[in-house]
């Protein structure tokens, strides 16, 4: 099959199923990434996240993850419904928490775009993924020239800001390849980091996830410990603050088109009342299909006792 016929159906298809954006990038070893991974996981500041020292070389090389691989197609899905915070009461749950989760959304259209692709032609084989594979998202989603690896670490398109979920489809053939998205659109600006309530952003483009809301009240397992106990201003589940002062956000943030992206139980409009009555029967019906599951009942009810203690201690 011709390289630029293929190329085209397979962003044709991309765009057919919903994505927002897609890009294409040839499959190649960057040292950057792995020097930048070790960097960051030598500096501990992957916090618990032990599955990021895993797999290190699969990570920083795709290659040893699929070994026939030839061409990241990488998608965007723009996922805002609304500020987090904005005409809310507290307390508050990420933009991207109060749909269903991405990672069912983005790999059944990434399916779809694989069977498509290889009903046309049986040799076209490959795999792919949303998050949950040892790739380096953000920094292929660039070299597909989707967009730039802001300050806050998250991924900016010019047309969407941040507000996006990433997702990658790997296979066996040559396609034609964009170009790299080599611009830092950033500049100056440094809102982001001085936004920060928790200095998690300890400089530009450096995240320390032991000083993040999101890690802290998703991915931290167990109760709190007096010693590293961080302030989580009223969020139980994720934060959006680093994103909701980008100018790139502000300015060119639009609704989601993604129906499944919406606000289905008004989560938003919930205030602590409703929070604290919420009984693991309820979590189950809520967030069945949810990135929210992914904290466990315990989890979110542990972050909304602490969120609610914070705010009653600073009046």
């Amino acid at each position: 099959m011709d390289i630029s016929y293929l190329t085209k159906l397979i962003k044709d298809e991309c765009l057919s199923v919903g994505f927002s954006k897609v890009g294409i990038a040839e499959v190649k070893y960057y040292p950057e990434d792995k020097s930048y991974l070790e960097n960051w996981l030598k500096k501990n500041r992957n916090a618990s996240m032990h599955w990021m020292k895993n797999n290190q070389e699969k990570r920083t090389n795709i290659s040893n993850y699929y070994s026939k691989s030839k061409s990241v197609i990488s998608v965007a899905l723009n996922y805002f419904n609304g500020s987090s915070r904005e005409d809310y009461p507290a307390p508050y749950i990420s933009n991207y928490a109060s749909g269903v989760d991405y990672h069912i959304i983005i790999k059944s259209k990434l399916k779809k775009v694989l069977e498509k692709i290889n009903n046309l032609d049986s040799s076209i084989h490959g795999f792919y993924c949303a998050d949950t594979s040892p790739i380096m998202e953000k920094a292929w989603a660039q070299r597909a020239g989707l967009g730039w690896i802001g300050k806050h670490t998250n991924l900016i398109t010019k047309e969407f800001g941040s507000w996006v979920f990433l997702g990658e489809l790997i296979i066996n053939k040559t396609l034609n390849y964009d170009n790299e998205f080599s611009q830092d659109l950033c500049g100056n600006c440094n809102l982001c980091i001085q936004a920060c309530p928790t200095d998690a952003l300890v400089d530009s483009f450096q995240l320390d996830a032991n000083k993040c809301i999101s890690y802290v009240t998703i991915e931290k397992r167990g109760e709190f410990e007096e010693e590293n106990k961080i302030d989580l201003n009223e969020w139980i589940f994720g934060c959006d603050i680093c994103q909701d002062v980008c100018p790139w956000n502000i300015k060119f943030s639009s609704s989601t088109t993604e129906e499944d992206f919406k606000d289905r139980f008004n989560l938003k409009g919930k205030d602590y009342n409703y929070w604290e009555k919420l009984d693991e029967e309820e979590f189950r019906k809520i967030f069945k299909n949810s990135p929210v599951k992914r904290t466990k009942f315990s989890g979110l009810k542990r972050n909304i006792l602490l969120a609610k203690e914070q705010t009653q201690n600073d009046l």
